[in-house]
């Protein structure tokens, strides 16, 4: 994979400019799978001094100063604020893209939309050239590339912690006027997830979940706030095992430490785009000895791909969508 900062000519062109606004105290990117800080209130906007001058937003415990009016979004990096935006009909002028093109999950919101680079590699000309009101931006970019991106103009690193997922929505919302819908999102979400779980939450107790992801050909499992695990646990009630638990990080895990857990339902994310270069890797795995003995393989509980691969787990999009696939799998009924 290359590397994040290529940036080439245009660190050239970024050297002349001054941030236009954008956060006020700013610190270095969350390593990916720790525990970003997460405030305890959904973002909110201090009044504006006039009608068209800046506001202040407060994002899990910082302030960034923003347009009163940010109409034209970009999106780079934050496969989370796309899903975002999903839910709230939000369309970017620029967002990242994989595999060269917009994945097929985001049509409805980047019709319009220009490519502003890779999910690891950002355009900085492209996104210069759009002039966009406010950058959303992941947390997993390096200090180097946020502080580059950060001299376009006002710019917001977005978390991806999945319990970072209702401060993610609530920060769309609130840039884009939508608080109000974001909010009915997140009422109808936890109204719902209740109900699934005092019908689930019997059939996984005392049962080992586990979520894998197999990328670039191996397998990993996540922490229990990281991909689709807070949903799994803390939502649905399933019991932490001892291996999630102990992630610090995206973990990779042997065929022979899974065989070891052995779980007794087993959810894989699959996507081809992640594993160009095994493409066969899944398959291959299905048709090994090992993992055909494993509890929720022999028994019929693995299940693959109940969302698209490309989902990050934890965003309200993705919650809900896993929300929707659980409810209506054979998981419910089983016994």
């Amino acid at each position: 994979m290359k590397k994040l900062a290529t940036i080439g000519i245009t660190t050239l062109v970024l050297l002349g400019l001054t941030a236009c606004g954008g956060e006020k105290t700013e610190t270095a990117p969350t390593a990916a799978g720790t525990t970003a800080p997460t405030a305890t209130v959904a973002p909110t906007a201090a009044p504006a001094a006039t009608s068209s001058g800046p506001r202040v937003i407060k994002y899990v415990g910082k302030e960034y100063t923003v347009p009163a009016k940010a109409d034209k979004l970009v999106i780079t990096g934050a496969l989370e604020s796309l899903e975002d935006a999903l839910l709230l009909d939000v369309k970017p002028v620029g967002a990242l893209t994989v595999g060269g093109k917009f994945p097929a999950v985001f049509a409805p919101i980047t019709d319009k939309a220009e490519g502003v680079g890779e999910k690891t590699q950002p355009n900085l000309e492209t996104i210069l050239k759009l002039k966009p009101d406010v950058i959303l931006m992941s947390t997993k970019f390096p200090a180097e590339t946020i502080e580059k991106i950060s001299k376009i103009g006002p710019t917001i690193p977005v978390s991806h912690i999945a319990t970072d997922w209702e401060n993610n929505l609530m920060l769309l919302g609130e840039l884009t006027g939508k608080q109000d819908k974001a909010k009915q999102v997140l009422d109808k979400y936890k109204a719902d997830s209740a109900a699934l779980k005092a019908k689930i939450g019997p059939i996984f107790k005392g049962k080992k979940v586990v979520a894998l992801r197999v990328r670039s050909g191996s397998l990993f499992i996540y922490p229990e706030d990281v991909f689709f695990n807070p949903s799994i646990y803390a939502e649905l009630g399933a019991t932490v095992p001892e291996e999630v638990k102990a992630a610090k990080s995206q973990a990779n895990i042997s065929l022979e430490k899974l065989s070891e857990m052995n779980p007794d339902y087993l959810i894989v994310e699959f996507s081809e785009e992640e594993n160009k270069d095994t493409p066969k890797v899944f398959e291959d795995l299905k048709n090994n000895p090992i993992f055909k003995n494993i509890n929720a393989v022999k028994n019929g509980q693995l299940y693959t791909n109940l969302v698209d691969p490309l989902l990050q787990g934890g965003t309200a999009y993705s919650k809900i969508k896993f929300l929707e696939a659980i409810n209506s799998s054979k998981i419910v009924g089983a016994k």
